[in-house]
């Protein structure tokens, strides 16, 4: 597969937006693909790799995300990130977190 790029706009939707659990969700899963992944909110871009530069973010809840990937799997990369946006990290009524 040949190197690509793509970005997508996710919203924050958990009632308490993207705080360490989150956070670590997102950078393990990033940490899988070959991809640069980045997130960007307004003029701040991180590197989706790392949970603390996630969290330098402050994604509360109606924060808008771009979700970028650059590299041999980036629609993967994108594709993955975006879901767990979409599952709210599966936080809420329907997941309940483990203690």
């Amino acid at each position: 597969m040949s190197a690509g790029r793509l970005s997508r706009t996710v919203r924050v939707t958990n009632p308490e937006g993207v705080h360490a659990r989150p956070a670590d969700m997102i950078a393990k899963l990033a940490n899988r693909y070959h991809s640069q992944i980045s997130l960007t909110k307004g003029s701040l871009k991180i590197d989706a790799k790392s949970i603390l530069s996630i969290l330098t973010l402050v994604a509360e809840c109606g924060t808008e995300l771009v979700v970028e990937a650059e590299g041999p799997d980036a629609h993967d990369a994108v594709n993955g990130i975006t879901e767990l946006f979409h599952r709210n990290f599966d936080e809420g009524p329907d997941h309940p977190v483990p203690n």
